[in-house]
Order: C-alpha cells, then structure tokens, then sequence
C-alpha cells in the first residue's frame, strides 16, 4: 500500500489547486504552462491507496512530467472513478481544465463536488461548467451551497444565454433566484443578479429598485454601477454617470474601473473618453491597447494628427501592427496621399483588416486608371497569402463587380475557379454576376453544382429560385426552392422576400403580401419595399403601394430597383412631384 500524500508529493505544481484563481482558469482562453503555482489547497486526509492503482497513478505523473497530457488525462479519469478520493478529483479537474477540456473537467469535478460538499472552489467550477455547457438551471444549486458557506457566489453567470432559454426555463430561472433573494436578503451577488434579470425584461425601475438596495451594501460595486449608468443613460438622466465619477473619486487608481468608464463614455462624450483614455495611457505608456483607443477616439473626433502620433507609437512597440498600418493607411487615404495609403495597407500581413485593405488598394488602383497594376497586386498577395487566395479572388471580383466592371470579375472568377474548382464562394459570386449579364444558363449551372455538393445551402437554394421567378416563367420550380430554403431557415428576410416575390409572380397577392410584409417588418430594405409595394398596387391597395413607396424613396432616392419598379409601373413622375 502507498499513501495519499505520497502519490500527491509528486503531482507538479499545476494539479496543487488554484482555490482563489478558479473562475480566472475556469473563464481563460490561454492556459497557463503546467509549471506555474497556484495557491495550495489543503493536502487530504492520508488514506491507503489500493495497490493496482499505484503504478497507473504513477505513470500519470511521468506523462505530465513529458507533456504527454492526454495520457496523463485518460489515466487520472479511470482513477478518479476507481478510487473515489478529492484529492485525485480535485486535480483531475485542473488537469482538464488547463487542457481546456471541458466534458472531462465537468465529469470529474461533479465527482469532486460529490465527495467534498463543502469545498467552495469544487462548487464554484462545477455551477460555472454547468452554466457553460446551458445547463443553468442544474447550476443553481452549486452557487446556493456557496452561499451557505459565507463565500461570494457567482449568481450572475446564471443569465449567460437567458434570451435562449424557452419562456418555461426562464420563468423556473427567475423562480430560484427569487426564492434565494429570499434566503439571503442583503447578498450583493442576487441584489445584482436580480436587476439583471428586470433589465433583460425591460422593467427598468424595478431594476434601479434592486440596485438601490445592493448599494446601500455596496455602493461602488463596479457591475452594479455601470449597470446603473446604463438605465440611466436610456431613461435620459442628466448624471447618469454621477455614480461612477464618485466611484474613481474614492479609487483613483483602480484603472479597471476607469477603462470601463473611458469605453462606455464612447458611447456618447468622446472628449470625455479621450481624457479618461489618456490618464489610463499616461500610467501605462506601453500599452498598445490604450493607444489604439486613443487613435480610434481622435480619428472619430476629427484629430488625425494625434490619431497618427497614437498609431506611430504603436508601430514603434512592435505591437498590434497591422490595425496601426490599416488605420495610417485609411488617414492617409483621407488625405488622398494615396502612395502612402498604399504602403501601408500593403503592411497589413493578417488580421480581421487584411481584407478590408486589400480592397482599399485595389480600389485606389482602379479609381487611378491603373488596373494592370491592381490586378498585378493580387497576384502577387495570393502567392504570398496562399490560405487566403480563395477568398482574395472573391474579394478581387466583388471590388469590379461594385465597380460595375461585370467583365473583369468574371474573368478574375474564372481564373480563381481553375484554382479553386470546388469554391462556394467563387461558384455564387459569378452566378450572381452571370445573372447580371442575362447570363441565365451559368447562372443556374453555377447554383447547380452548389446544390450537387450540398443540397441544404439555403443561400443558392434562395438565389436559384429567386433568378427563376424573377427572370423567367418556371414559378412552381421556383416555389419548391424557394420552400425548401425557407424551410432550412425561417424567418429569414431575404427568403421571405423571395416567397412573396414568387407568390406575386404566381398572381397569388394576398399571399405575397403576407411573406413580403414579414420581410419588410424584419429588414426594412428599398428592394423589399418596391416588391411589397407592386402586391399592394396589384391588388388594388394604391394608397398602401404609394405610403411604402414614398417612405422607402426617403431612405434611399436612387435606389436602382425601386425606380425601375416605379418607371415600369408609370408612376415615378407622380412620386418626384412635390
């Protein structure tokens, strides 16, 4: 026989718990190396182990000690239900939580829980998993036991997907935390939880009710004070910040605080986030985050001067390079010094403004009678962004085609579909641009051969049955792809538009009316707007044809379609006059 204590000796520091950090490594999105120590959990009870347990235990060790983790995992699993001991639980569950390895942690941990009732950080992580896995109302109980301990509860993460929950779910969520209100009057965690809740149901005073109450407790408890300036802000108080300001004016230093502050002043005061933003910069200098901030909130206040010294900083630390190259670019730009916009853009090698600068080059390019070397420019980009030449054609051929060069996407559609003869994206794009050239017979081979990969594409299956009603006479083979797009996805505007288009076509106008109005309701756009309004004209309803129409030239003058539709009908003089 071997002791408990023994065995545990030669866990590495990682699986020694980490009691006072567990929401941090339950919520983390990098995990930390095996190496790191965190705070020691209490060494259990020593208790003979079996002895055919010994050599697995053991071997765990070694894999942890080789980073093998996996091996490592599976054996401390079959242990943890063999033995039944906290201690092999307990670090069962760190161990599968630094391997981001959920299903394991929840399992092991629910082991843990069971067999130590009263270990808070057990509770804590097994209600945060539960929550994770939408299964909050399992959570509830785990978070009251804390409760009971006299420990701070995370109550609020029992609302992570509240507006997901069924009507019934919500109702039994708002039940259990009412009742545990009951139980525990002043707890600062429900109060807030509780005012969370009104919120999500727009019963705003009820809320501020709540808050009222948690502040007496504590009256700068930071979640509960942004929350605050947050109703009060759509109430329209003239201090919805007072709170707050009296927050940071009794914590100076807590710059956590303030950041939160400078972000929703964002919202409404620039210049006042620009000065909280550049208090959090001056005690930070090197902090590539703030500057970022800064050059954003002096770009939108007008101030490219300071937005350009912000981003030089940047790009002097060596960090965030690429939204500081993309950001000089779209100044220089502004500035119509477009040799310099160019270079910069040119400097942005990934991130989520790769593409968006990519497109500025090629437009600049194109904008300057320089189209060989646009199209040069993409060459060479694919061929040194070979993953992101799929979507470099598209883009290439998305930028002509808003341009209006239909010729040039297609070829560039083309060549990318020699490349990429499987592409999705390259397929639908030249569909669309096949059918804006009445290029009727590739337009459908292209949605076509979509449809063979995958008959469940909603989008093609959309795409095919709209070009169908629209442009030829085929309406009840239009109407089935149609059917079965809005069957794969309900409620979507688009579809619906093209259902009432189709019924429209088939001369069934109430019907039409119906699926266009949902769609209108849903995405207000000028194309819906001028199908709804024919169905309405073409079921004798003029004066609501005229009322959708008038609106929609409002929100868009020229809008191509909509004009074609009141030209076609005769009545786009009548709408222009005053």
């Amino acid at each position: 026989m071997l002791r408990t204590s023994f065995i545990l000796l030669l866990l590495p520091a990682l699986l020694w718990g980490c009691a006072s950090v567990q929401e941090q490594v339950v919520t983390q999105d990098t995990p930390q190396k095996p190496e790191v120590v965190a705070e020691t959990v209490p060494t259990p009870a020593e208790r003979a182990f079996p002895d055919d347990s010994i050599y697995p235990l053991l071997v765990a060790e070694f894999a942890l000690r080789r980073r093998q983790y996996d091996v490592a995992l599976a054996t401390y699993m079959q242990q943890a239900d063999a033995l039944r001991d906290r201690g092999v639980s307990a670090h069962t569950t760190h161990l599968a939580q630094f391997m981001q390895r959920e299903p394991e942690a929840l399992h092991s941990v629910a082991l843990w829980s069971e067999l130590e009732p009263d270990n808070v950080e057990a509770q804590k992580t097994l209600a945060t998993l539960l929550v994770r896995r939408g299964r909050t109302l399992e959570a509830m109980p785990h978070l009251a036991a804390v409760a009971r301990t006299g420990r701070s509860a995370p109550f609020p993460i029992l609302l992570t997907g509240f507006r997901q929950l069924s009507p019934a779910q919500r109702a039994e969520l708002v039940s259990g935390v009412n009742a545990l209100a009951l139980e525990f009057p002043d707890n600062t965690q429900l109060l807030l939880t509780q005012a969370l809740i009104h919120e999500e149901l727009d019963q705003n005073q009820q809320a501020l009710e709540k808050l009222d109450r948690l502040f007496a407790t504590d009256p700068y408890q930071s979640q509960a004070v942004f929350l605050e300036a947050k109703l009060l802000l759509e109430a329209g108080d003239k201090k919805p910040f007072q709170r707050i300001e009296a927050a940071l004016n009794a914590n100076p230093d807590d710059n956590r605080l303030r950041l939160q502050y400078a972000r929703l002043l964002t919202q409404n005061n620039m210049d006042e986030a620009r000065g909280q933003f550049e208090i959090l910069s001056a005690r930070a200098p090197e902090d590539a985050d703030l500057l970022f901030s800064l050059a954003l909130i002096n770009r939108e206040t007008g101030d490219d001067i300071a937005a350009k010294a912000y981003l030089q900083q940047m790009l002097e630390l060596d960090e965030r390079t690429d939204e500081a190259h993309y950001y000089l670019g779209r100044i220089a730009e502004d500035e119509e010094q477009f040799t310099d916009a160019i270079a910069n853009y040119r400097q942005v090698s990934g991130g989520r403004d790769f593409m968006s600068a990519n497109n500025h080059i090629g437009r600049i390019l194109i904008e300057q009678d320089q189209l060989q070397q646009s199209k040069l420019h993409f060459e060479i980009t694919r061929k040194r962004y070979p993953d992101d030449a799929e979507q470099l054609f598209t883009l290439e051929a998305e930028l002509f085609n808003q341009l209006g060069m239909l010729e040039e996407s297609e070829q560039v559609l083309n060549e990318g579909l020699v490349q990429f003869p499987a592409s999705t994206s390259l397929l639908y794009s030249r569909s669309l641009i096949a059918e804006k050239q009445n290029d009727l017979i590739t337009m459908e081979a292209d949605l076509r051969s979509i449809l063979e990969k995958n008959p469940q594409n909603a989008t093609a299956l959309n795409a095919l049955g709209y070009s169908l009603a629209n442009r030829t006479d085929r309406y009840d083979e239009a109407y089935e792809l149609i059917a079965k797009a809005l069957e794969l996805q309900p409620g979507e505007p688009a579809i619906l538009d093209s259902m009432g288009w189709v019924l429209f076509r088939k001369g069934e106008y109430p019907q039409a009316i119906n699926y266009l109005q949902q769609a209108y309701d849903k995405f207000p756009d000028p194309e819906v707007a001028a199908h709804l309004g024919e169905a309405h004209w073409a079921n004798g309803d003029t004066e609501a044809a005229m009322t959708i129409w008038e609106n929609a030239l409002k929100q868009d003058p020229d809008h191509k379609v909509l004009m074609a539709t009141l030209q076609r009908l005769g009545i786009s003089e009548l709408l222009a006059s005053p």
